[in-house]
């Protein structure tokens, strides 16, 4: 059996990857929700304000304010939950910090932010390319949020996360990104299977 520096065995790595990365993985999927059920109308505006670089847009009319406020409101939401869920011996068992010990505000802010940021630059690259929203853009589009928020961890020196934790993450993440839109396409909360 492969152990890590967490002295856990790899499935067991997997699972508290994933687990750690909940907030992400909910701010990730909060904007299309945001959108359908018409949360935060008010805030239903394009963050670059529908302005152009090159000719093309900087990010493009769907990148709207109020995905981004929602999706932090979302992420830092989960993040205290995870703090919650603490109390219990099975979630201590896969947790690879002490949720009682940390800044659950700064985990919360570092994972969305950073998922959103990831999501941001990316869509940002694909206006450069001449794609559309909703064009295929692999492996980036399944990943992105996983790179902003490493990048995001990798600039601040609140948290200690092993590369293994990000390596699990983008490989992991990229299949269920991949599972989770085309059950999102199938209820028709994205317009894209990918």
């Amino acid at each position: 059996m492969l152990y890590t520096k967490y002295n856990i065995p790899m499935y067991k790595l997997i699972l508290s990857s994933l687990y750690f990365f909940l907030p992400a993985y909910f701010t990730n999927m909060t904007p299309p929700l945001a959108k359908r059920f018409r949360v935060f109308d008010f805030l239903d505006k394009p963050i670059d304000s529908n302005k152009t670089f090159n000719n093309k847009p900087i990010l493009g009319a769907h990148k709207t304010w109020r995905g981004l406020v929602a999706g932090i409101i979302v992420g830092i939401s989960v993040a205290y939950l995870q703090k919650w869920f603490y109390q219990f011996s099975w979630i201590k068992e896969i947790s690879l910090f002490n949720y009682e010990k940390i800044n659950i505000l700064i985990l919360g802010l570092l994972l969305s932010s950073g998922s959103l940021f990831g999501d941001l630059f990316f869509a940002f690259l694909k206006r450069r390319l001449s794609l559309k929203p909703g064009a295929k853009f692999l492996p980036f589009d399944q990943i992105n949020y996983v790179i902003g928020a490493y990048i995001f961890f990798s600039l601040t020196l609140f948290f200690e996360i092993d590369n293994l934790v990000w390596i699990v993450l983008l490989i992991s993440t990229f299949f269920l990104h991949i599972i989770v839109n085309r059950l999102g396409y199938h209820l028709r909360l994205h317009k894209a299977k990918w």
